[in-house]
Order: C-alpha cells, then sequence, then structure tokens
C-alpha cells in the first residue's frame, strides 16, 4: 500500500464555509514515553491550514493518565473562556486519546469542535497488556490501558454527540485496528505506516487536517452506529 486506506462517505460540513480558522485553536496531546516536541512537525503542518496550535504534554509516565486527565480538563476549561477562540479542536496520539477522552467526561467545552484520534487504544493495547503482569503495579498506565474488559480504558465513558476521526496505523504492533474503533460513530482511515510515524507523515497531517476542516477524511469509512 502507497497511501491512506479508505471508502468513500458522503457528509456535509456543518460548521459555516466562511469560518475563520485562525479563531479555531487544535489542542495536540502526545502519548506514552513521548513529549510535545514530538508534536512540533505536526503542529505546523496544521497551521499550514490556517488553524492556531498549542500542543499539551506531561512528563509523569508512571502516575494515572487520570492525573493528567484533571490537569488537561482545567485547561480545556481555561480555553472555552478566551474569547478570540472560537472553536476547539483535539488532535490527539495513542495514550493522549484516552488522556482526553476523560478530560472530556470532567469537562466538556462549550466551544468542542472536532476530535482526531491517532492510533487510539480505544480498547486497551497489546503491549500494555503483556506488560501490566510484570510492571502494572509501578506504571500505572498499563494497568489502565490493558485489553481487559474492567480496566480503565475499557469501563471510560466515550464522548458521544461529537465528531470523531480516527487514524489508524497499518503497521502498528502496539494498538490493534480493531482496538482503534470507538464505541460511538467516526470515521475512520488507515495510513500504512508504524505506531508513531503518524506523527511524522505528511499524508497523515493531511487526513488531520482534512477533517478539522470538514468533518471527514478525503477518503474513509464512516462508521454511523455503533454495536
Amino acid at each position: 500500500m502507497n497511501g491512506p486506506t479508505s471508502t468513500p462517505i458522503a457528509k456535509d460540513d456543518p460548521m459555516p464555509a466562511d469560518r475563520n480558522r485562525s479563531r479555531e485553536c487544535v489542542k495536540l496531546v502526545h502519548g506514552f514515553m513521548a513529549n510535545r516536541v514530538l508534536l512540533s512537525l505536526l503542529g505546523q503542518r496544521i497551521r499550514s491550514h490556517g488553524f492556531q496550535t498549542e500542543a499539551w504534554g506531561y512528563t509523569n509516565m508512571l502516575c494515572s493518565l487520570m492525573v493528567h486527565a484533571d490537569l488537561l480538563a482545567k485547561d480545556l476549561e481555561r480555553m472555552d473562556a478566551l474569547p478570540a477562540l472560537s472553536t476547539i479542536h483535539l488532535v490527539t496520539h495513542s495514550m493522549g486519546c484516552i488522556i482526553a477522552r476523560a478530560a472530556l467526561d470532567q469537562y466538556r467545552p462549550a466551544k468542542l469542535g472536532r476530535f482526531v484520534m491517532l492510533a487510539p487504544p480505544n480498547h486497551g493495547s497489546y503491549l500494555a497488556t503483556l506488560m501490566a503482569p510484570i510492571a502494572g503495579g509501578l506504571c500505572a498506565p498499563l494497568r489502565e490501558l490493558s485489553e481487559d474488559k474492567g480496566s480503565l480504558v475499557n469501563r471510560l465513558p466515550m464522548p458521544r454527540d461529537l465528531e470523531i476521526g480516527v487514524i489508524a496505523a497499518g503497521r502498528d504492533v502496539l494498538v490493534s485496528q480493531e482496538s482503534t474503533r470507538p464505541d460511538v460513530p467516526h470515521a475512520y482511515t488507515m495510513v500504512p505506516c508504524f505506531h508513531s510515524m503518524l506523527l511524522f507523515r505528511n499524508d497523515a497531517a493531511e487526513l488531520v487536517a482534512g477533517f478539522l476542516e470538514h468533518g471527514r477524511f478525503p477518503q474513509s469509512d464512516s462508521v454511523p452506529t455503533s454495536s
């Protein structure tokens, strides 16, 4: 495969055609064992489409992801109060997707726009499942992101009534494609790369920007219902 895989979908963009993207801020959240620097290239490419971007990060990789979710929820509340912003979009990678899910469960901005998840372990991760029995006592996210039905990620509510786009990594050895699928309506596409490379590929960035602009991927698989 040479590019994103997909099938067409048709959907009208509910946002006005003359919207001012410079007043829309894209909140970027990184994943486990990463940092804000790794979001730089993706942020630059999103800004080339006229959006503001703001990278949000965390350094403690051992504490519960709910600690980070609490802080992100407070930051979303801060952004929601800024008169200069019209819309807050979320673009998140890996564990950052779950942190954002948990944050939205605590505080949902009135200005919330669209939510793009890159390689999200929505139903758990292979690696977390493998490592939880060994290191889960020391590293809480390994327990919380386990594929076990009782893990935090599998108990956490999924945000509803929200335009969600999922970009999976076709060669992901950490998260299965099945696990990336949220159990709510969403648009879906896949890029043939490894888990973390989604942050650096131009085709992935163009898919992100397309979804932020139109609420759909240029070519995508829409999932209107959940089971």
